[in-house]
């Protein structure tokens, strides 16, 4: 198994597998599962660099050295329920040893370089890491929904731009005056499992 972010295709079933089947997949040399498992924390890795000013380009080198990282820890990596806090910590720390890099290059050459909203010299700014984790436990949950709910949510709030409820409607083959109780219903639905998760609305 390659520590790759393009693999091979993901097939279903272990799209609904939880971290724990996955890593013990990965473990052992399933690459469709290190698949499924790299695209469902992509957002999350590159959700920090975005952060700290990082160019798609840096994003994406900083994206690869964290998933290098994560295939090394694989077999030391325990409490699966930390994956989400550890994949956050290293990669904030990626972000940070970026930021200064760029700082140190971007005052030796006399240019410019993008702003970002971390703080300072702090390695981990606290607001990072709490954005990042209600980020991922959101997509964790609308990832929990039921299909046709999730779908749901993906085209009404994720759309850009948004579509309306006639499009939404025939795109998933439904009336368009049963879109709103039915968004309702969804939202409802998407509410506990937050609720479940702890995140606070």
């Amino acid at each position: 198994m390659a520590a790759r972010s393009t693999v091979a295709p993901r097939r279903p079933e272990r799209e609904d597998w939880d971290d724990g089947r996955l890593i013990q997949a990965c473990r052992d040399g399933d690459q469709e599962a290190w698949s499924v498992l790299i695209h469902r924390y992509r957002r999350l890795i590159y959700s920090i660099p975005a952060r700290y000013g990082a160019q798609p380009a840096d994003a994406a080198d900083i994206f690869q050295a964290v998933c290098l990282e994560l295939y090394a820890e694989l077999p030391r990596l325990r409490k699966v329920e930390s994956l989400r806090s550890w994949l956050i910590s290293v990669t904030a720390h990626q972000a940070f040893h970026w930021k200064r890099r760029a700082v140190k290059r971007a005052t030796r050459e006399g240019t410019e370089i993008e702003p970002d909203t971390s703080r300072g010299n702090e390695p981990v700014p606290p607001e990072i890491i709490e954005a990042a984790e209600r980020e991922q436990i959101l997509r964790d949950a609308v990832r929990g929904l039921p299909p046709r709910c999730r779908e749901m949510i993906r085209l009404l709030f994720y759309e850009d731009p948004p579509l309306s409820y006639a499009d939404v409607a025939r795109r998933l083959g439904l009336a368009t005056g049963s879109i709103g109780f039915i968004r309702g219903r969804c939202l409802r639905k998407l509410e506990r499992a937050l609720g479940r998760a702890g995140f606070a609305l």
